[in-house]
This record gives structure tokens, sequence and C-alpha cells, in this order.
């Protein structure tokens, strides 16, 4: 059986209900608890299972080499979310901006644009007797 509780405004109760869900349904056999929140995660604050394992996940962001830069300017009119910037000798990247999807290092006629992680958060995995939480 798969039981999910999706979507709906914040505040609502979603996170408290699929952990009571979770706790509710421990002693039926293997239960899993994915908390798929990419803003604010929580449901670790009601149930704290043990973590066992921690992997960070990276965005790629561009780095550029001004030694091989014409300034020609084709990454920033390509770049959907205003991430980069060439304004004389020089080219601006704002991460916080970047989306990752590499269309800039992709078009660079001068292959000047390389990739570099930039982390924005981590998944944990661990468990609380019977439940497998994520």
């Amino acid at each position: 059986m798969i039981i999910s509780v999706a979507s709906g405004k914040g505040g609502t109760g979603k996170t408290l209900v699929a952990t009571s869900l979770a706790l509710s349904l421990k002693g039926k056999g293997k239960v899993q608890l994915l908390d798929c929140d990419v803003e604010e995660p929580n449901a670790h604050i009601f149930l704290r299972p043990t973590t066992n394992q921690s992997q960070p996940v990276f965005l790629p962001i561009p780095k550029v080499d001004e030694t091989k830069c014409t300034y020609c300017g084709k990454c920033a009119e390509v770049c959907a979310y205003n991430a980069i910037a060439v304004i004389k000798q020089k080219v601006l990247v704002f991460p916080e901006l970047c989306h990752g999807c590499g269309a800039c290092s992709y078009l660079c006629p001068e292959s000047a644009i390389t990739e570099e992680g930039r982390e924005i958060g981590v998944v944990e995995t661990g468990s609380l007797g019977n439940i497998e939480f994520i």
C-alpha cells in the first residue's frame, strides 16, 4: 500500500498527518517516510529518527575562465534566470539565481565556462524502529 500526503498550503498540517500515519502504521510492517519538502523538510522534528547516512546535494554553477573569455555575452543572453552578467571586461555570476541548466557552458564559443558544484542541501536517511526515514 502507498499513501501519499502531497501539496497544499503551508501550515495546514501535512507533516503532522504524514508523521502520524507513519507512527500508526509502523506495527503493520515496513514503513517508509519520505519528507520531500524542498524548503523546510521537518518531519524529523516530529519523529527524531536516528540518522545513519548524510549525502550532500550539489547544483552545477558556472565558473568563468577569464583568460579564455572574450566577453561576447552569449552566456548572459542564454541564461533564463539572469544569473550571469557581462559588463565591460568582467563576467559576474550570481550563484543564488542559477538553476544549473548548463546552457551557458554548452553555448560558450570559447569553452571558457566550466561548472563547479555548489552545495544546496543534504539528503539524510535514518530510522525510528520500523520506520525508514528519508
